[in-house]
């Protein structure tokens, strides 16, 4: 059974740092896309950023780039959302998720969910 536990979520100035971290359990990042998602009440859901080791890829929203840095550390199964130069607009409830690569219709698995507030 997939399983995925967001931590490292907090209150942070504008400015500052946190690194978000994803445990997975039941999986191989081998065979699973990793991605971070984020949602504010009242917007749409927004990818954040996502990693595929299978496929050597990686990906970053626009708005998050040169900010943010996703990373694995594939012997403790861990996927890790390093924020740098945190803005107001980064707050939001982030989640991780993971999908079989390659297979866009299979089931997306998702975290419970870690809060990030940035103040100004």
């Amino acid at each position: 059974e997939v399983q995925l536990v967001e931590s490292g979520g907090g209150l942070v100035q504008a400015g500052g740092s946190l690194r978000l971290s994803c445990a997975a359990s039941g999986l191989s990042f081998d065979d699973y896309v990793i991605g971070w998602f984020r949602q504010t009440p009242g917007k749409e859901r927004e990818g954040v950023s996502a990693i595929s080791k299978g496929d050597a890829t990686t990906t970053v929203a626009d708005s998050v780039k040169g900010r943010f840095t996703i990373s694995t550390d594939t012997a403790k199964n861990i996927v890790y959302l390093q924020m740098d130069s945190l803005k107001p607009e980064d707050t939001a409830v982030y989640y991780c998720a993971a999908q079989l690569r390659q297979k866009s219709d299979s089931v997306i698995y998702w975290g419970q969910g870690t809060q990030v507030t940035v103040s100004s």
